[in-house]
């Protein structure tokens, strides 16, 4: 068997052609095939993590930060039911992930029968998780499924894609197919716009005097479009999943400091005479359940059709790729969009008056996000778990300027963040990549420490270590009376663990020191851990909504 080629060896030549070099998992009874594969071709680099759910978010956060395809191989049944946190969440980041997962023989499949692995409705569950999931069920069929999953977690809206292959399937001996030659992934282009549409919108749009308009993740490849925008007189703001669209040094930018707890931001919408979104989904998370005001002309543009009237109604729906509709739309708009006078300059005050009264708001956190920026370079990976510091100037006022450098659980489940920064840091091309945590979502899965042990990632991780978690800490005082249940932890000492792993570390022990000791870990190689001891620096205060007793 070890001279003949099966279908474990055209899963991996699959891969490799379609230009993945990095893969994540684990190798186990039901995948042993597909990784010797992988293993004697040597021409991508697989990733040993110590768990399916560290190798699920790993694939996404490496599938954000290439904008390419993101790859994770698991066992099936546990294995491939660990990973299905990685799944969801990288269906809400719309990020194309491709899961492979072995199968029990096809003749103990969905018979109940007991099998090593044998879990009832392994597909339906993987289906539900993402946005669609494949089974092999012969050898002939091998490439067209995987072609076929592959091509649908690129398309947009991406989303990750998982295909089972039963692990006699996978030990089918075949002959390498002649497509391999001349092989290219069909992947849907861009949907463009009616023209008719186009034109309706430029009519619509050209009344403005007051214009905004808000960018999330379906116009992370629409920046030409934008900039044109903005150059004839709109303001932008961005979800938090679309930051980076418009570099946020970008004087037009608000970024995503979107309105939910800023007051300055929410008046200046009253002001708007329309908004244009542009791939946004204007999540509830973002929008306070939808309490944050906007525009009554509200104009929106999504290649999803169902997106019409899911959220904030809209006056009028198109349906477009965000990249050839924003560009056809500021073709059509020059010369007759004529913005009001005065209005950049009330933008740009607006905005300066919202982040100061944020940071404001960040007790002795006020100038981190400054700090950070100063020392990061430009280029850099930002990465974060759900914690106190991003809910607050992590996602609201440090500045990104690129879409692939903006990474976060957009599910927000906490504890993610260290895989997506490892993943990311793979990925990363030469780029640095500043990952930061809480101590609680740090050590839900710091097994993969050990990972970024093995592997190397260029990646510094902060840790913010306030002993607990802070931020069910603040709905608890807002909400319960102040009844702090479970949200204290004996956790080990960071400094020593890290020691274990044979990673330098750092720790931060006064506010003003945050960036320069951070900028110390950024000059070393490899991985790099900073504690930062919010203890000693101070609590942190609490944040809209949790600021107020109810």
């Amino acid at each position: 068997m070890s001279g003949s080629y099966n279908v474990g060896d055209l899963v991996a030549e699959f891969l490799s052609l379609c230009g993945v070099t990095t893969a994540f998992g684990i190798v186990s009874v039901h995948n042993i095939p597909m990784l010797d594969g992988i293993g004697r071709r040597n021409a991508i680099r697989f990733v040993m993590t110590r768990g399916e759910l560290g190798a699920s978010h790993m694939a996404d956060g490496y599938a954000r930060a290439t904008d390419s395809l993101g790859v994770m191989v698991t066992s099936t049944g546990p294995g491939s039911a660990n990973a299905v946190a990685g799944l969801v969440e990288a269906q809400f980041a719309g990020a194309p992930v491709l899961h492979i997962t072995g199968q029990t023989p096809t003749k103990f499949v969905d018979r109940a029968t007991g099998s090593v692995h044998d879990v009832k409705d392994q597909i339906g569950t993987m289906a539900a998780a993402g946005k669609a999931a494949f089974r092999v069920r012969s050898a002939g069929q091998a490439l067209g499924t995987l072609m076929k999953a592959a091509s649908l977690a690129l398309t947009a809206p991406r989303g990750p894609v998982t295909v089972e292959v039963p692990i006699d399937i996978q030990r089918t001996a075949i002959e390498r197919p002649a497509l391999f030659d001349r092989f290219s992934l069909p992947v849907a282009g861009a949907i463009a716009p009616a023209a008719a549409d186009l034109d309706e919108l430029a009519e619509r749009v050209a009344k403005a005097k007051r214009p905004m308009l808000w960018l999330g993740n379906g116009a992370k490849g629409a920046r030409a479009g934008a900039l044109a925008l903005l150059d004839l007189g709109f303001g932008a703001v961005s979800s938090w999943n679309g930051r980076g669209t418009v570099p946020e040094d970008h004087a037009m930018t608000i970024a995503g400091l979107n309105g939910n707890g800023a007051p300055a931001v929410q008046a200046f919408y009253d002001q708007c005479d329309l908004m244009l979104v542009v791939g946004s989904r204007m999540r509830a998370h973002e929008t306070s359940e939808f309490s944050v005001r906007l525009p009554k002309n509200l104009i929106q543009v999504d290649i999803d059709p169902e997106a019409n009237g899911r959220t904030y109604p809209s006056a009028w729906f198109m349906v477009g790729d965000a990249g050839p509709t924003l560009a056809g739309l500021a073709a059509r708009l020059k010369g007759r969009l004529a913005v009001e006078a005065g209005y950049a300059d009330g933008f740009k005050a607006m905005k300066a008056a919202a982040q100061a009264a944020f940071r404001a708001t960040l007790g002795p956190y006020a100038t981190f996000s400054e700090q950070l920026r100063a020392v990061m370079p430009r280029d850099a990976i930002w990465v974060r778990d759900v914690t106190l510091n991003n809910s607050t100037w992590g996602n609201r006022l440090f500045p990104v300027f690129d879409p692939r450098s903006n990474i976060y659980p957009v599910g927000a489940g906490i504890g993610v963040g260290l895989h997506l920064g490892i993943g990311a840091a793979l990925g990363a091309g030469g780029r640095k990549t500043v990952m930061m945590s809480g101590d609680g979502g740090f050590f839900l899965n710091m097994t993969e420490l050990w990972t970024a042990a093995q592997e190397r990632p260029d990646i510094v991780m902060i840790v913010m270590n306030d002993g607990g978690y802070g931020v069910i800490k603040h709905i608890q005082d807002s909400v319960y009376g102040g009844r702090r249940f479970y949200g204290d932890l004996l956790t080990p000492d960071l400094q020593q663990l890290a020691a274990l792993a044979g990673i330098p570390s750092f720790k931060v022990s006064e506010g003003e020191k945050f960036g320069a000791t951070v900028g110390q870990a950024l000059a070393v190689s490899g991985p790099t851990l900073v504690e930062v001891d919010m203890t000693a620096i101070g609590a942190f205060p609490p944040y809209a909504p949790y600021d107020k007793k109810q």
